[in-house]
Order: structure tokens, then C-alpha cells, then sequence
């Protein structure tokens, strides 16, 4: 498959993500679309990685990016659950998990 295709689906992902973090108020689909924008990076990194085992001769040469992946997966799982964390202590404090509900929390 040509790398056009998933150029094309990860900077779909991304968009949404990004559309997704500016335009919503709950906390948890704010959470989901930012691991939506690390996965459409993490798309174009093993994406190019095939890519790059590909042109060359080296039998390793595509591992890297993968091994990359997986610890940027890993640290996003961390991030997740420290997040849902931080929501829930939201949720019993507030009981609501609007992001704008934040703001009044400041005075």
C-alpha cells in the first residue's frame, strides 16, 4: 500500500483530535482525543518506518520506529490513567466533569 494512504489517514486522526480538543467540554472525550492524536503520530512513524526498511538493506532498520511506538504507548497508558485519576477526584468534588466548570473553581 502506497505511504499516501496512511499519510492521509493519520493526518485524518489528527484532525479530529485536534477538533475534538478544541471544541469539547468533557474531560474524558478531551482524554480520548488527545490518545486520537498520539496514535495518527505513531501511525506515521511506523508508517515511515516501512518505508524506510523498504529502501534499505539492513534487516533491523525498521525495528526502531516500532520499539519507539511501543514506549510511546506505554507512557500514554501512564498518562491515561493518571488523567482518569484527576477526573474521577474532579467527579466527586464537582460532580460534573466540564472543563469549564474548572474555571469557576478558581475564587
Amino acid at each position: 500500500m502506497p505511504i499516501n494512504y496512511y499519510i492521509f489517514l493519520a493526518l485524518a486522526l489528527f484532525t479530529i483530535g485536534v477538533i475534538g480538543v478544541l471544541t469539547r467540554r468533557n474531560a474524558i472525550i478531551i482524554f480520548m482525543c488527545i490518545e486520537l492524536m498520539l496514535n495518527a503520530a505513531n501511525l506515521l512513524l511506523v508508517a515511515f518506518s516501512k518505508l524506510h526498511t523498504a529502501t534499505s538493506n539492513i534487516a533491523t532498520a525498521g525495528s526502531d520506529a516500532q520499539i519507539f511506538v511501543f514506549f510511546i504507548m506505554i507512557v500514554a497508558a501512564a498518562e491515561v490513567s493518571v488523567g482518569l485519576a484527576i477526573i474521577v477526584m474532579m467527579y466527586r468534588n464537582t460532580h460534573s466533569v466540564d472543563v469549564n466548570f474548572l474555571n469557576r473553581l478558581k475564587n
